[in-house]
């Protein structure tokens, strides 16, 4: 137990040791080593304590020279700052701590260097191939110098390396430089110029500060070869002109001046392109020009002589010596002078008749101007220009024509196939017409042609024209009809000399072979259809219009169809159709009767005054039937043997003095080719109230006649029956009756 106590005594005593050494004063400065800083920086240092409630700082420098900076006191630490940094503060800052009794110093040193800008590459002068040119390479406001290496680098290889060794006895901020000097070669052309600095600050602890500037070369050539093209010559007269051309070779591209060498030797600018072009030339421009080639090295320089020699002057008259002016057209003379500064002008006919135009002249021009063209400007015109003491004149011959328009190509009607027609063709306006040919083709076949050689005494406009008559056919459908005029002056300059016109031919046929095909038939039962179809030929194509004939004469029109058709037909539609084939130069027509037929109907059979008479009376048995046309009607009074046949007519049987023997049956039968139909009465013939022996002389005439009036009955009825007519029988033919 008392070993125990031992140990642990002499461990407390051990950590009371450990904790003493740890809270006994101390002082630190930041940063911990060296620090570099360029001038104009900021930097601060900073001076800390441990182990002192209330330290108290100082600071200096080791040979006590000025801080040239701001010192600020906290608690346990105290901070110097210089800023900006100069070269003032390149010392050893030492800090000085009072703790009661106790003092402690620290201290650190302070490196300053300056490198702030890149290096300035600069030329003695431009670059000129086969110049020798200094290049400088400067390092603006380094420090300290003693540590700055140079290396200027044409491309990739290194030109010159120059180091700056020398100790400076001032502290300051100075400006080195690198020189070189070569000579620029074509192959320099587009390298670049590297200066590059090295700054060694420190050569173990910090790596060197390096900058560069780089310089594109530029190489230039001074301009050569200078040469000059003159067109058309040097030797010129005056009024003309003439261009001259400048080239130059040099890098960069030399800039070209025309200048003129005057008499007291200077030189008068013209122009600054590389061609010159002088117009007009007159003597005072002949002389010495010169052509400079000039770039920012140099110039070459080459020069030409012109002689301007004195010309004539000259007179020209346009459009030529003569010209062919259409009438109503305006025409301008004009009169050139070349060669005579101040010309004077003057314009006549060749038979001094008015000019009946307007003149007009200004500098070396004078125009006549004739507007609108007449008659009376067709004469030869003479332009005097007077030149000082010259005279000269120049004429033109002014002729005219009028050959306006085209031809006019004319019918004397519509063409039709065998109709002889007239073709006109009018050439309107036309002068000099003694020289007009007209022509008429059909197809490429000549019909016929005019050349007009009458003698034209008097100037006039007039309409010409050439006829002709023909009988068209179907075969000249389709052609071209042309009208050719021809106007051929060779002496005269126009255009055109020759106008056409064309029409296309269109021969018209008037409608004929017009047909009608019916079907089925023409006569037909009532209550059937029937097709009409009507075909017409002709060109163009005849229309077709159906008609229905009235009984007054006039047509009703019924269809334009070609094909006319009736449904469920009545009696009322039998008459006559018309079809017609139209086109514009004729009708063709054609007819078509219909018969509609019909069975036999509405037959009404009738006794008057009545069925039911007196002896003696007259009685009149009359049969119709309706409207049906073409119907035989047959009267008959029934009889022991049969039917007898009477003689009727119109239908109607007429019994004079009605006997007792008359009374019976009648009967009506109406019929034709469709079918019959029967109708019947019975006549009541009453006896007079007289004496039953009473003899009456008309009963004894009857008496004896009868014996002759049968047989003849007998052989009317035969007859009858035979013709088959209205109103009339054949005993033949009838059909006998069954009792």
């Amino acid at each position: 137990m008392p070993r125990k106590m031992v140990v642990i005594f002499g461990a407390s005593n051990i950590l009371w040791m450990v904790f003493a050494v740890s809270q006994a004063f101390k002082i630190d400065i930041f940063p911990e080593s060296k620090i570099i800083a360029q001038i104009g920086d900021s930097i601060s240092l900073t001076c800390s304590t441990t182990g002192c409630e209330s330290p108290s700082f100082s600071w200096r420098t080791q040979i006590d020279s000025p801080l040239n900076g701001k010192v600020r006191n906290e608690g346990t630490k105290s901070t110097l700052t210089m800023d900006p940094v100069s070269l003032g503060n390149e010392h050893y800052y030492l800090c000085t701590v009072i703790c009661e009794s106790q003092k402690l110093e620290k201290g650190i040193p302070v490196e300053i260097y300056s490198f702030p800008k890149d290096p300035e590459i600069h030329l003695s002068g431009p670059l000129e191939v086969g110049k020798p040119v200094t290049v400088t390479c400067l390092v603006p406001d380094v420090y300290p110098f003693e540590r700055l290496e140079i290396e200027l680098l044409k491309g990739n290889r290194s030109v010159k390396t120059q180091n700056f060794l020398e100790v400076s006895e001032m502290k300051s901020q100075e400006t080195k430089s690198l020189e070189v000097t070569f000579t620029p070669i074509d192959e320099d052309i587009g390298k670049a110029l590297v200066c590059q600095a090295t700054l060694h600050i420190n050569e173990i602890d910090s790596q060197p500060q390096v900058r560069e500037t780089t310089k594109k070369l530029q190489v230039y050539i001074s301009p050569k070869d200078t040469v000059i093209s003159v067109n058309p010559s040097t030797s010129l007269q005056e009024g003309d002109s003439v261009t001259m051309t400048c080239t130059s070779e040099g890098l960069p591209a030399p800039q070209i001046f025309w200048s003129k060498k005057l008499d007291n030797g200077n030189l008068q600018l013209l122009s600054e392109n590389a061609t010159l072009t002088l117009i007009a030339m007159r003597m005072e421009d002949s002389g010495i020009y010169v052509c400079e080639g000039v770039n920012l090295v140099g110039k070459d320089r080459k020069e030409v002589k012109l002689i301007v020699q004195e010309k004539m002057f000259t007179v020209e008259i346009s459009p030529g010596s003569q010209i062919a002016a259409q009438i109503g057209d305006s025409v301008v003379l004009t009169c050139d002078v070349m060669g005579c500064e101040s010309p004077s002008f003057s314009w006549r006919t060749q038979i001094d008749s008015p000019l009946n135009g307007k003149v007009r002249s200004e500098g070396s021009k004078s125009t006549l101007t004739l507007s609108p063209v007449r008659f009376e400007n067709e004469h030869f015109y003479l332009c005097t220009v007077t030149c000082g003491h010259k005279k000269l004149e120049k004429g033109i011959h002014v002729e005219l024509y009028s050959f306006l328009r085209d031809p006019e190509i004319e019918m004397s009607g519509l063409l039709v196939s065998g109709n002889p027609v007239t073709v006109s063709c009018k050439v309107p306006d036309v002068y000099p017409f003694d020289r007009l040919e007209i022509e008429l083709l059909k197809g490429e076949s000549i019909m016929k042609n005019k050349i007009f050689l009458e003698d034209v005494s008097k100037k006039s406009l007039e309409t010409k024209s050439l006829e002709m008559t023909f009988i068209p056919t179907t075969e000249d459908t389709g052609k071209v009809l042309v009208c050719l005029a021809k106007l051929p002056i060779d002496e005269m300059e126009f255009e055109p000399k020759q106008r056409q016109s064309t029409q296309m031919l269109y021969v018209n046929v008037a409608p004929g072979d017009t047909t009608i095909l019916v079907s089925p038939s023409s006569i037909l039962e009532e209550g059937r259809s029937v097709n009409m179809t009507c075909s017409s030929d002709g060109l163009p194509a005849p229309k077709i219009l159906w008609s229905r004939l009235l009984s007054n004469g006039d047509l009703q029109p019924l269809s334009e169809n070609t094909t006319l058709t009736l449904t469920s037909t009545k009696m009322e539609d039998s008459g006559i159709y018309v079809c017609e084939g139209i086109n514009q130069v004729g009708i063709s027509r054609k007819e078509v009767e219909l018969i509609i037929q019909v069975a036999p109907k509405d037959i009404r059979l009738t006794a008057f005054p009545s069925e039911s008479v007196k002896e003696g009376d007259t009685v009149i048995i009359s049969c119709t039937c309706g409207n049906v046309p073409q119907t035989l009607i047959i009267l008959k009074k029934k009889a022991e043997s049969g039917y007898i046949v009477l003689k009727s007519t119109d239908g109607a049987y007429t019994i004079h003095r009605a006997q007792l023997e008359d009374a019976g049956v009648y009967e009506c039968e109406s019929k034709n080719e469709v079918g019959l139909q029967l109708r019947s009465l019975t006549l009541d013939v009453k006896g007079r109230e007289s004496n039953k022996h009473y003899f009456s002389p008309e009963l004894l005439v009857l008496y004896c006649a009868s014996s002759l009036i049968i047989p003849a009955i007998g052989m009317i009825i035969y007859f009858a029956r035979k013709a088959n007519m209205k109103g009339s029988y054949s005993l033949v033919e009838a059909q006998k009756s069954k009792v």
